[in-house]
Formats: C-alpha cells, structure tokens, sequence
C-alpha cells in the first residue's frame, strides 16, 4: 500500500497499551514507513564510540537523562542523514563549534569534543525544510514524552499524526496480571490470550517463564498515574496543532483496524 504524502508520526499510550503493537503493524503494512528510536540512536552512538555515545553512555548508566538537545540534535542528524531534511540555510540558525559547546555546557568545560560531533556537517546545515516524499515517512518513538519536548521538536520537523492509543486501566491491568515471559529469549505468553503450551514453561526450550518485576498493581499504577500527568499537555499541544487522533479499544487487535483506516484516510492515495 504506497503513501501520497509523508507520514510522520508518533503513538502515545500508558504503558501496556500496545505501542509496540501497532508500531509493529504499522510499519508491516505501510513499507514506506521507517521507525526512528531515539533510544535506538543513543545505543548506536554509544556502540560506535562517538564523543557524544561515550558521554551519554555514563550518563545513561548513573541512571541520568540525556540533555534534551542532545536527543534533538541526534534527531536532526539522522533526518539530515537520511535526506528528509532541506536545508534552509538561515543565517542565524547555522551550527558552529561555539554554538554547540554553549547547548553542551551542563556537561562541563571539558567536552569540546561532544560540541565538534554536534557540529559535523550533518548539523551545520541547519535546521531545514522537512520533505513530503513518501519516502521520508517515518513513526518516531521514545522522544517527545513531555510538551516541552515537543515544542522543541516542532522546530526541527513538524510531527503530522499523533495517535493516541486508549485502553482502560482495569483492561490492562488484567493483561499485566496473566503476562509471564522467558527471560532468555524475550517470549511473551499471557495466560488470558497467548497462553503457552504447558502452563509456566517456554513453547520452544521448556524453560520456566517468570514474571517481570514490576508486572504487579502497585508498580503499574504508579507507572499509570506518570504518565496521565506527562501525556495530558503532551496531546494539548498536538491537540493545539491539529494532529491529534484518538482511538479507543480493549485490545490491539480491536484498535488496529481503526488505526489502519484513519491512516490510509489521511496518507494513502
């Protein structure tokens, strides 16, 4: 099924809605469609031991966050990389060395190297013009989770597709209570819709499966309440722009064909 314009777009949902889900699906059924983890580009720069991957990979093990312009400018960078980014050129907004090092300066006075990353030629350009290829159709996950963040974001490309995804909390809730994995390998069984062959082991070895740690109620309803108090200004200021849409259902397979029709409305030809 081929787009007719850009897709770019972000899923917002509480944790357990299924997310990864529909991102899975989506990408299966739309092959122009590119997913861009900012979680995923912060563990290739740490593999490839870039200035920026070797600062952020200390940061990341002490359990701080990453600077939100650091996320940004990896962010630019991959859309620059990539070419779904026309330069704009704008005389004012050029990258250069000192510039950089100004963003980087809670790291410290010692990280000029992070600043010279920053401003390699896939940043000096600038922020540009986003493109309307079809090609340049991306679903970005991990990043903006808070409306600041998505401020900043609007200055580097304009999200056009922000779904948000409901499922009521005692729903998720019962799946959370019958999801056991297999440690090793990642296999997921729920006892309520995927449930193994033998009760308590793994289909494929005959491991026992266990329960992750914060797969109980007091856990998930802390996670729960976060993340109403972060996504309600998150899908404010989507709201604001026109782009949100909203999809309600029990299960991933009773929201995916709402989410496949409300796409194929506003990208496919």
């Amino acid at each position: 099924m081929h787009l007719r314009k850009a897709a770019r777009v972000i899923l917002v949902g509480a944790p357990g809605v299924g997310k990864g889900t529909q991102s899975e699906r989506l990408l299966q059924r739309f092959p122009q469609l590119s997913s861009i983890s900012s979680g995923d580009l912060l563990r290739h720069n740490v593999k490839q031991r870039t200035p920026l991957g070797i600062k952020v990979e200390s940061t990341m093990k002490s359990g701080g966050l990453v600077p939100d312009d650091l996320i940004l400018r990896l962010i630019n960078n991959e859309l620059n990389q990539r070419g779904w980014l026309y330069s704009a050129h704008p005389a004012g907004n050029v990258m250069t060395l000192a510039s950089c090092a100004a963003e980087t300066a809670s790291f410290g006075a010692d990280d000029a190297d992070v600043a010279a990353f920053l401003s390699s030629p896939a940043h000096v350009r600038g922020y540009g013009q986003p493109s309307e290829d079809p090609s340049a159709s991306f679903i970005l996950d991990g990043f903006p989770r808070t409306a600041t963040q998505a401020n900043r974001l609007d200055d580097i490309i304009p999200i056009n597709l922000v779904v948000s995804l409901k499922t009521p909390l005692e729903v998720i809730m019962e799946r959370i209570s019958g999801r056991w994995v297999h440690e090793a390998s990642g296999r997921v069984y729920n006892t309520t819709f995927n449930p193994p062959k033998v009760a308590g082991v793994d289909d494929v070895t005959g491991e026992k499966l266990v329960r992750r740690a914060d797969d109980n109620e007091e856990v998930y309803r802390q996670r729960w309440k976060k993340f109403e108090e972060t996504s309600e200004p998150l899908l404010e200021h989507y709201a604001r722009k026109g782009v949100l849409w909203e999809v309600a259902g029990n299960s991933s397979d009773e929201i995916s064909p709402k989410l496949f029709r409300e796409f194929e409305r506003r990208f496919v030809e």
